[in-house]
């Protein structure tokens, strides 16, 4: 499924730019529910080494996000994400 690039997730990308931690730091604080919208839920997993979420819409979808893909959401140089259906 393709997620289009949303208030929510600008939001959530620009908290995590602004945060300015490099990958060793996320990894301290890792969390899987850090940021929470109505349709996005996630956080840091130090394992993958990427940010990784849940999208709600009828059903529920997982993808990941790279710091170089948060920063170009940042920029505005992404305009959808590919995500899995959960449990897939």
């Amino acid at each position: 499924m393709n997620i289009p690039i949303n208030e929510e997730l600008k939001t959530i990308c620009s908290q995590i730019f602004e945060k300015g931690l490099t990958l060793a730091q996320w990894a301290e604080i890792e969390s899987d529910d850090m940021f929470q919208t109505k349709t996005f839920e996630g956080g840091f997993d130090a394992t993958e080494k990427e940010f990784v979420f849940a999208y709600f819409a009828e059903k529920e979808y997982w993808f990941q996000l790279s710091i170089e893909q948060v920063s170009d959401i940042n920029k505005g140089s992404v305009m959808k994400i590919i995500a899995r259906l959960a449990d897939d």
